[in-house]
């Protein structure tokens, strides 16, 4: 399973990297049998968001370390380098651009964007 991660360089500027997610089998939910299983997270609060159809927002950071997890639309976001990546039903989204100039984002293809949003600590 790949996800996207939005990090900051040293000058803090946002940039993507591709991750994959590590599995290990684990017994999860007994007495079902084992499955793959990632590391867990903690996670403090989670959110819904639903972004206007041509929604655009300005320049800014990720108030606290989050994934967003793309349930219906197109959800554009440009990093600090100019990068721009489209994320879609599906898709998986972590933003850590917390303290630099952040990211830029957007709800694309006439539709609205509908997210939930992980934070963490």
């Amino acid at each position: 399973m790949r996800y996207s991660i939005l990090l900051e360089d040293a000058d803090g500027v946002s940039y993507f990297e591709d991750r994959e997610v590590d599995f290990e089998l684990k017994t999860f939910a007994p007495p079902a049998a084992p499955f793959l299983v990632s590391k867990e997270v903690d996670a403090a609060r989670i959110a819904f968001l639903c972004l206007p159809a041509g929604w655009k927002g300005v320049q800014h950071r990720s108030p606290k370390p989050q994934l967003a997890t793309v349930l219906s639309g197109t959800f554009r976001v440009q990093a600090g380098t100019g990068e721009i990546r489209d994320f879609k039903t599906g898709d998986l989204f972590w933003a850590e651009d917390v303290t630099g100039t952040g990211h830029a984002s957007s709800a694309e293809g006439g539709e609205p964007a509908n997210l939930m949003i992980t934070q963490f600590q």
